[in-house]
């Protein structure tokens, strides 16, 4: 079976801790994803080189990678140069995940996309709009997905939830649809899937405790 239908119609779990915390060491992250591999994921995303390395021995299913880096000229964070996408393939990476925006960043996006593709990885386009995924789906991706949605200036104000409205666009075009972005309960995972997705991701409803246990203690906090 393929990586994507070893997807299809399942859960991806984003193992990525919050940045400099108490769980943002390798070893807890490649426990984070055999945990959720344990609990029923088809697949993780996985953030960095040295987590990958450290994630990679311990699970069969498949792996989207990728890379954050803080640009000083650009908003542009996942997977910005063709030797970190490089780098995530030598590291066992099945999938590696870059911006699909048009958005600058220090290697060109379509470069980018061309680099995954010839070192032999499936390419995952972290869109934010129709347009971005269209351009994708045209240079070989394999993946489109509504990362983005909401994360940009031209798609700022979407809401709490998914973009059901993007999956529902990208499901047009025919490609793998991964719906990711504000999912965090069940329910909306649900609804991203009966709008078109061909599978979701969710990450910090899972995998980052600080947000989770905030949410309950405001809550509690606040209850009258």
């Amino acid at each position: 079976m393929n990586l994507l239908e070893r997807l299809r119609g399942g859960l991806v779990a984003s193992c990525q801790p919050v940045d400099d915390g108490p769980m943002d060491r390798p070893e807890i992250v490649a426990a984070m994803a055999q945990a959720a591999v344990a609990g029923g994921a088809a697949g993780l995303r996985i953030e960095g080189v040295e987590n990958l390395r450290a994630t990679r021995p311990h699970v069969d299913v498949p792996i989207i990678a990728i890379v954050k880096r803080d640009l000083p000229d650009s908003p542009v964070r996942i997977t910005t140069t063709i030797a970190d996408a490089r780098a995530l393939i030598e590291a066992g990476a099945d999938i590696v995940a870059y911006d699909a925006t048009p958005r600058p960043r220090t290697d060109a996006r379509d470069d980018i996309l061309a680099a995954i593709i010839a070192g032999g990885a499936l390419a995952m386009a972290d869109c934010a709009t129709r347009a971005d995924a269209e351009a994708a789906l045209a240079g070989g991706a394999a993946i489109v997905g509504t990362t983005l949605s909401g994360y940009t200036a031209e798609t700022e104000g979407k809401g709490d939830g998914p973009d059901l409205d993007l999956i529902r666009a990208f499901r047009d075009l025919g490609g793998f649809v991964m719906a990711e972005g504000r999912i965090d309960t069940p329910e909306l995972a649900a609804q991203a899937m009966r709008a078109g997705a061909d599978a979701v991701t969710v990450g910090s409803a899972l995998t980052r405790l600080e947000i989770v246990t905030g949410r309950f203690a405001h809550a509690v906090r606040d209850a009258k």
